[in-house]
């Protein structure tokens, strides 16, 4: 069983009270800047044991009376197709998938913005299918000189040029599908469009990571600059939270460059500035709510040491820039890791040597490694999750799950009619046919039913995984790294 190291159930209720408390402080309504994924937030989950992926969400469900979604996307993303790499879809897609998950769960979603608007033709389109899919949309505009030049941006030539977003709640949520959308810039435009109607509004900010409380070096909060060395945040002392209140708490380097020209225009739009500090203007309470320092350090040395992994692919793949490559490679210094702390390595590089093709190792919940290798008939990450449902289903090894019978058809399939040159099968292609035989073979159905038990495992293959492959782990639960180097040596690789 995984250790917990986050009480989720004291998180909901102690987040859900302190928005309350900012909201009244406020006089009744707050935009709440949410920062990260509000839904399937799997990095604090693998760093917070115990931390719900939908944490976020259930704590917004304790407020759905008072809350209010507002989604932005910048147009210039939407022009450029910009796709979200964790799942794969473009941002202007994930609009439309936040919009459902936010409805289906019982969130009220009141607008889309688009901001950065310059009649982007795609932009354009994109605003034509939300309305008539019955979306109101708002449009926010690149402004000169903005965030330094003030007295522009706090005037009618600078936010209130932008649309006037209505809301009817007292807590509007502001997220958006990816960084740089825009979310901040929406926030204070309503704040001065609010201020000209005279109606009293204030900000804050949600975001998980870096954990203001925890020390900067813990390992939590070096596991989030791992997880954003494409963004270069870099984690710091607060120094102006120092400064105010002698009290040592860690931000991160783009709330505190840009703190001085956010706290004058506080000062512009509502007479005065509520923050003496960027930490103050956030609202999180997960430092709290750790119940066991030592299970999350451990945690998030082993997620430090998957991101390694994954820039290092990247970077195979040439997607991964060198300061990403240094930065990571400075932080594993930093925190004295090395990746043989990753249980599952060795193993399966030593099957790989062995064996003299690919092959990949897991470490199931319970601890014990299994390891799978490639063979006539199934890639080495198939046969690793056979094997692994065997081991849990306590099934002997030398059972055949799935006979060569069903294999081999499939395997024609692929390379005669779908024009494939692997015929071994891929995970989704094993699953399948195990489901096959399920319907008629009790020890298939046995080890199937095993499936649900391999969420949260960790696995590690000797080359780069097939897209289909690390799909149908991440679906499972499964949390993997590879090796930076290819099956073989060719220059196209699907």
């Amino acid at each position: 069983m995984l250790e917990k190291g986050f009480d989720n159930e004291k998180y909901l209720s102690m987040q859900s009270e302190h928005i309350k408390e900012r909201i009244n402080a406020f006089g009744g309504k707050l935009y709440l800047e949410f920062g990260g994924k509000l839904f399937d937030d799997y990095h604090a989950s693998r760093v917070l044991p115990g931390f719900q992926p939908d944490s976020k969400l259930k704590m917004l469900l304790q407020l759905k009376d008072q809350a209010e979604i507002v989604v932005v996307i910048n147009a210039s993303d939407i022009e450029q197709s910009k796709v979200r790499g964790d799942i794969g879809i473009t941002y202007d897609h994930d609009v439309l998938r936040l919009i459902d998950a936010f409805r289906k769960a019982g969130l009220y979603v009141g607008s889309v913005v688009l901001s950065m608007y310059k009649e982007q033709p795609a932009a354009q389109a994109f605003e034509r299918k939300l309305e008539a899919l019955g979306v109101t949309v708002y449009r926010h505009y690149e402004i000169e000189g903005y965030p330094n030049d003030l007295n522009r941006v706090i005037s009618d030539e600078g936010y209130g040029k932008n649309d006037y977003i209505e809301t009817s709640r007292g807590l509007i949520v502001v997220t958006a599908p990816g960084p740089g959308s825009g979310k901040m810039a929406t926030c204070l435009s309503q704040l001065y469009h609010d201020h000209k109607r005279g109606i009293k509004a204030g900000y804050a900010k949600f975001e998980t990571f870096p954990i203001w409380n925890l020390p900067l070096n813990h390992p939590v909060n070096e596991a989030y600059e791992a997880a954003t060395a494409d963004l270069n945040d870099i984690n710091m002392i607060d120094p102006y939270h120092l400064e105010a209140y002698g009290s040592a708490a860690v931000n991160y380097n783009r709330d505190v460059e840009v703190f001085p020209v956010l706290n004058a225009m506080f000062n512009m739009i509502l007479g005065k500035s509520p923050y003496k500090s960027p930490t103050d203007m956030g609202v999180n309470m997960a430092g709290f709510c750790i119940v066991n320092d030592e299970v999350c350090r451990r945690a998030s040395r082993q997620e430090i040491i998957r991101r390694y992994y994954d820039i290092m692919c990247r970077r195979k793949k040439g997607e991964a820039t060198e300061s990403e490559v240094m930065k990571i490679d400075v932080l594993m210094r930093k925190a004295n890791l090395s990746v043989t702390e990753r249980k599952v390595v060795e193993p399966a590089l030593k099957k790989a040597e062995l064996t003299g093709n690919p092959a990949a190792a897991i470490e199931l919940p319970d601890g014990r490694i299994v390891t799978g290798k490639t063979s006539n008939l199934l890639g080495a990450s198939a046969a690793l999750l056979l094997n692994s449902l065997k081991t849990l289903a306590g099934i002997a090894d030398d059972i055949m799950l799935i006979s060569p019978v069903i294999i081999e058809p499939i395997q024609k399939l692929k390379v005669e009619h779908l024009g494939n040159e692997n015929p071994r099968l891929h995970t989704d292609e094993v699953l399948l046919a195990l489901s096959i035989c399920a319907a008629t073979n009790p020890t298939a159905k046995l080890a199937l039913d095993q499936l649900k038990k391999l969420s949260g495992s960790e696995v590690h293959s000797s080359v780069i995984l097939s897209s289909v492959d690390m799909k149908t782990f991440k679906k499972l639960g499964i949390h993997v790294t590879c090796e930076p180097e290819y099956q073989s040596k060719n220059l196209y690789h699907r």
